[in-house]
């Protein structure tokens, strides 16, 4: 299995519309994407590399701060929402009964004026950076998910109406930037990883590498290298969404291996997370009743019990 790599160019954030002709095109490229892989690789998408560059900059920046620097950041210290801040290594276990995932992050979500950043010495902008950036994912988000919609030979709307709020209180869409520290092998407990298998919540996820490091779950049951493309935009189907596709599109496995024995190599990545409006029902699409309408926020909450945070 190799992740589908599709030119996004026509219909990149640079331009303000696109034909019928370059629609079916892409279209067609991602729905086969999304059906047989659920992973795709966006070329020219109108993010640009040095955008990628300096939101990664900035929080490795905050990342190689003392640990008591960071702390005032805590997620646990954000009463408006607790999804917001920073989590320190090893915090976060995707698989619960094994130890925590060997990477700190920095979430924000959704946008608020009373929200702690990061902001002495070199941090100066580090709000204003990660605000732009996180703008930037959510339109190309509404424009791949309008893509999905002609897929499906539905109204784009259905997908637009429902992702109306995101960067409020209404919506849990977020951006998360990641960190994976040097790896002591001998240290590392049974089980470890950097980031354990999981799949995601929402509707689909934006994911930009800086290192390769990266493992997506192929049909044959073997998991598969992700490659780094310069320039690229990794997206996949999260749970939502194949939820809602009655399967269609299928939302896969994924992972974040440690490094090789001897290697001291660190791994950086961004990632955002693009939800549907938290009132929203999900109901499948297609008419079926294959799975049951449920409430977005619901759904999530069901899902997030198979998340552990230690703070």
């Amino acid at each position: 299995m190799s992740i589908p790599v599709v030119d996004f160019s026509s219909y990149s954030l640079n331009k303000e519309d696109v034909s019928e002709e370059e629609m079916l095109s892409l279209s067609k490229q991602l729905k086969k994407a999304f059906t047989e892989v659920g992973f795709v690789f966006l070329e020219n998408t109108g993010i640009t590399q040095e955008e990628v560059d300096r939101v990664l900059d900035s929080s490795h920046k905050f990342f190689l701060q003392p640990d008591e620097l960071k702390q005032p950041f805590n997620s646990k210290n954000c009463v408006i929402n607790p999804n917001h801040g920073w989590l320190c290594v090893a915090a976060e276990k995707l698989v619960p009964h094994r130890p925590g995932d060997i990477k700190e992050s920095f979430n924000f979500c959704p946008l608020h004026p009373d929200f702690n950043w990061p902001s002495d010495g070199s941090l100066t902008d580090f709000e204003e950076i990660h605000t732009m950036f996180f703008h930037r994912c959510k339109e190309l988000g509404l424009r791949v998910l309008t893509v999905m919609a002609h897929s499906l030979g539905l109204d784009p709307e259905v997908f637009l109406s429902t992702h109306r709020f995101v960067g409020t209180a209404g919506n849990r869409s977020y951006l998360r930037t990641l960190y994976y520290p040097p790896v002591k092998i001998e240290k590392v407990k049974e089980g470890q990883l950097r980031c354990a298998e999981h799949t995601d919540f929402g509707s689909i996820s934006m994911v930009f590498q800086k290192n390769e490091g990266l493992q997506v779950l192929g049909l044959s049951g073997e998991y598969v290298d992700v490659p780094l493309i310069a320039g690229a935009v990794l997206i996949n189907i999260a749970d939502t969404m194949q939820r809602w596709t009655n399967d269609k599109f299928v939302s896969v496995v994924h992972r974040s291996l440690l490094p090789r024995a001897g290697d001291s190599e660190t791994r950086q990545s961004a990632a955002f997370f693009l939800y549907p409006d938290s009132e929203i029902q999900i109901s499948c699409l297609d008419g079926s009743d294959k799975y049951p309408p449920v409430n977005l926020e619901t759904f999530v909450k069901e899902r997030y019990k198979t998340v552990m945070i230690e703070k």
